[in-house]
């Protein structure tokens, strides 16, 4: 993040471009936990049709010191609607990290889709030049909110949404480039 903020006139260039944060932050995060939702529905249809205990696949990780699928998709949801609210200034629901099941999963991506695009578009206006304060350890940090949305939640929302793609692909489930990419 510190980097950033030593980019020559960042902040004056962004305030020149017509895009607002909404539309580089709402629509990504949509179009990728709608793609992920897709995965995760493929991955339940893999589990099924081989007999394999779905919990074999939502417990899976790419390496012993990574979190499992199911915390990854929890991440994913997490960064995407931490980022909408931070950047917009509105609250940030908390989620109960209780999912167990693929069903469970799907319903919280569709409750983060749900969440993120009822923030009024109005609410992310100006924000390229407001500072947030995002919870870290092992104290909260102020970042402006243009250097946070593309430093740090959208390559960390992209990091877990990918990870989760991985473990699946990693086992067995037949996914392709498009699946990650979804409809866009």
């Amino acid at each position: 993040y510190k980097h950033a903020r030593h980019v020559p006139n960042i902040l004056s260039l962004e305030k020149k471009m017509s895009l607002s944060l909404y539309d580089l932050s709402v629509p990504v995060f949509v179009q990728s936990l709608e793609a992920l939702a897709a995965v995760m529905k493929k991955a339940a249809v893999h589990a099924e049709a081989r007999k394999i205990d779905p919990q074999v696949f939502l417990t899976a990780r790419l390496f012993p010191d990574m979190f499992a699928l199911t915390r990854q998709v929890q991440l994913a949801s997490d960064f995407a609607k931490g980022g909408a609210a931070r950047v917009a200034g509105v609250d940030v629901p908390s989620y109960a990290d209780t999912e167990a099941s693929f069903d469970e999963l799907d319903a919280r991506i569709r409750k983060t889709v749900s969440f993120i695009t009822s923030i009024p578009k109005e609410k992310f206006m100006g924000a390229e030049g407001r500072d947030i304060t995002v919870p870290m350890r092992p104290e909260p940090r102020v970042f402006n909110a243009l250097v946070y949305l593309r430093h740090g939640a959208l390559p960390n929302f992209f990091f877990h949404t990918t990870t989760a793609y991985d473990i699946l692909r990693h086992n067995g489930v037949e996914l392709a480039k498009r699946d990650f990419l979804g409809v866009y």
